[in-house]
């Protein structure tokens, strides 16, 4: 596993590990040691790897699975910027990847193939002393897709045998330096959000979203300067900060990622 030359030209640096339980537990207990990054931690397995919400992110080998520490930004209110970040990012990688472009980000934090699942991010924020200081999680299907889940999966594997956990992240680690650098500490969110949207799934579409009380239905219409996502409904604009976007018939709305 190697980094790529932008990402080791600006001083990011690498943990290759076997199985571990879960990159963003190991990111969490190297940041309780003094870690603050630029570091990526990339393991061959996860034994107890999980998404948002607490649930599980099933983790076979020949998949991708990695946390990126981060500290470089000046306030907390600032980090949830980072998952539009990384999200761009792995789209530039994917693309870059395999010359297809048959991928697009979903609404806060999965990445897509054909409109099947491939991966997503896991974005937490430690308060650490001095700086606060990101852990962003990231899992992409290369080798495999999980069966028996409630919505389609897919896998980088379909598309032929170049595909691999190397190549990937060798093109993410430097296109997340890129990207992170377009960011410029939150200041240039805007930019991200355009690139964001412009792969975004079901933009402009109908789409119901899972809400812990409601699901509410409405055209998608954009994300806002804060990366909400904003509905136009048949009671007027909603702006929302989390839920679980539902694609496809009514019958796919258990089909939570």
């Amino acid at each position: 596993m190697h980094l790529g030359n932008i990402a080791r030209a600006r001083g990011v640096r690498l943990l290759s590990l076997g199985d571990i339980d879960s990159t963003n537990e190991e990111a969490r207990r190297l940041i309780e040691s003094g870690e603050r990054g630029p570091l990526w931690i990339v393991a061959s397995r996860q034994t107890k790897g999980r998404g948002r919400l607490g649930r599980e992110w099933i983790s076979p080998a020949g998949n991708f699975y990695a946390s990126f520490v981060f500290s470089d930004f000046p306030e907390v209110r600032a980090a949830p910027e980072l998952g539009f970040v990384t999200g761009v990012a792995a789209i530039r990688a994917l693309r870059a990847a395999t010359g297809q472009d048959r991928f697009q980000v979903k609404w806060p934090n999965d990445l897509l193939f054909d409109g099947g699942k491939l991966g997503g991010i896991l974005l937490e924020c430690v308060n650490a002393s001095p700086l606060p200081t990101a852990i962003i999680g990231v899992g992409v299907n290369i080798a495999h897709a999980p069966d028996g889940l409630p919505y389609p999966a897919r896998a980088l594997s379909e598309l032929g045998p170049a595909a691999s956990v190397e190549s990937f992240f060798e093109k993410f680690s430097d296109a997340l330096s890129d990207v992170i650098a377009l960011w410029r500490n939150g200041e240039d969110f805007a930019r991200i959000r355009t690139e964001w949207l412009a792969s975004a799934s079901a933009l402009g579409e109908e789409i119901r979203v899972a809400l812990p009380s409601e699901t509410i239905e409405g055209r998608f219409e954009t994300i806002d300067l804060t990366g909400r996502l904003v509905l136009d409904t048949a009671d007027g604009r909603r702006a929302i900060e989390a839920g679980d976007v539902l694609l496809g018939p009514r019958k796919a709305e258990g089909a939570r990622a």
